[in-house]
This record gives structure tokens, C-alpha cells and sequence, in this order.
């Protein structure tokens, strides 16, 4: 059984004018909040247990979710001051509770990755760190991720880099050794694209890439939030 980590404590700023009293993994599409549209995917694949990592407003989430949602545990690392991404990991790894892999999700991003496949890959390239790849034309906002013919993830790309290429998707397994010797502890503030991941390729960890032509959308900006119901239903 793996166990999801989500990721779900970020202010979504740049959401504010479109969902201004909410924190965005709740952000209502089609009269639900998006985290249901998330959990129940990944119920649907065999999570039993989630791990949400909160921050802002995480009261609304506690009471929404609370210790069980559709027959999965739900489990809460509450942020006391804004950690980022690599921060909310870190508290969340701590409650897991279980062996590892452990699934890592972007709380405000939807990504259709068969989670069967991606551990079959995951086991086969004996990775520390697995990231699901999302193929784009341009990119201008996301990671770019360069990957060898092994797969192995080679550079982390600046979000300006443009022209075709692989994004990382937020969706992840991360082992058992994929944070041990990292100079980051609980209660530290980090990125966990910027600061952890980048640190995990410096440090020679087994970082690769499984690429996924499934369904990807990102509520994080209101246009893409506009369009993410409709993605959604087809």
C-alpha cells in the first residue's frame, strides 16, 4: 500500500482574485473542492492513506477531510509559518508512518499518471526519486527536467528555458534514502523543486524521469482554474 503525501499548503496568491476566501486545494470545480477531484484518483489506484501537508486556512481542510475520507486515513502536517513546498514535505515524511515509496502530490496540480506503472518503473530503475514528466511545446512557468536515454534525470531546467520538453508534473515516489544526507531538517524553509530536488541531483542521488501523456491540469493561476472543470468532466 502506498501512502500519498499532498502537498497542500501554499497562500495561492495568484488564485486570490478568483477563490479569495479559501486555500487553493479547495478551490470548488463542478460544487466540489479540487482536493476530492485529486483524492478520489488516487483512492480509485489503491491509496489507503493520505498525508495532507497544510498551511494556510488548514482548518477548513481538517474540517472538511477529517480523519477519514472514502474509506482512506487522512493524517495532517499543519504548517505554524509558511515553509514552501520542501518544508511541507519534510513535516509530512515525519507522519508517514509507513515503508516507502511514498507518493508526493502538488496540492494544486491534477496529473493522470497509472500509479501501478510508475512503481513498476520506480522499482526497475532502483530510483531514489521518481518524477512523473508531463511533455510540453513551451514552457515558460514549470521545471524542465533534461532526462539521458537511461532516463536518468541529468538538469533541472529554469521555468524560462523554451521550446519542447519535459516538465515535472507533481506527481512523485520518493525512497526510503531520497532525503537522508540532504542539508535540510524539520521546521527548515525549502523548495522542494529548487532547494531539494536540485540538491538530490548534486548530491548523485538516483533521480529519474517517467514520462506520462495523461491528463495534466494546474489550478494555479485563474485562468487555468477556469478551464480545470471542463478538463476535468472529459
Amino acid at each position: 500500500m502506498v501512502t500519498a503525501i499532498i502537498l497542500a499548503g501554499g497562500l495561492g496568491t495568484r488564485l486570490r482574485s478568483a477563490v479569495p476566501d479559501l486555500p487553493k486545494p479547495m478551490a470548488p470545480l463542478d460544487g466540489r473542492p479540487f482536493l476530492e477531484h485529486q483524492m478520489d484518483y488516487w483512492i480509485g489506484q489503491g491509496v489507503r492513506r493520505f498525508v495532507l501537508s497544510v498551511g494556510y486556512k488548514h482548518e477548513l481542510i481538517e474540517e472538511h477531510f477529517g480523519a477519514n475520507y472514502h474509506g482512506a486515513e487522512v493524517a495532517y502536517a499543519v504548517e505554524t509559518a509558511p515553509l514552501d513546498t520542501g518544508g511541507g514535505l519534510l513535516l509530512a515524511v515525519d507522519k508517514v508512518r509507513a515503508s516507502s515509496p511514498w507518493l508526493i502530490l502538488n496540492g494544486d496540480t491534477f496529473f493522470d499518471v497509472n500509479l501501478a506503472e510508475l512503481r513498476k518503473f520506480h522499482e526497475a530503475k532502483r530510483a531514489e526519486i521518481t518524477l512523473s514528466l508531463f511533455p510540453v511545446e513551451s514552457n515558460t512557468r514549470y521545471t524542465g527536467v533534461e532526462i539521458d536515454a537511461e532516463r536518468r534525470i541529468t538538469r533541472l531546467k529554469s521555468t524560462s528555458d523554451g521550446g519542447r520538453q519535459f516538465i515535472n508534473g507533481g506527481v512523485s515516489l520518493l525512497g526510503e534514502t531520497a532525503l537522508s544526507g540532504l542539508p535540510y531538517r524539520i521546521g527548515d524553509k525549502a523548495s522542494f523543486e529548487s532547494d531539494i530536488l536540485e540538491r538530490a541531483l548534486e548530491a548523485g542521488k538516483r533521480l529519474y524521469g517517467y514520462s506520462s501523456r495523461g491528463k495534466f491540469i494546474d489550478i494555479g493561476v485563474p485562468e487555468d482554474y477556469a478551464r480545470a472543470a471542463s478538463l476535468l468532466k472529459n
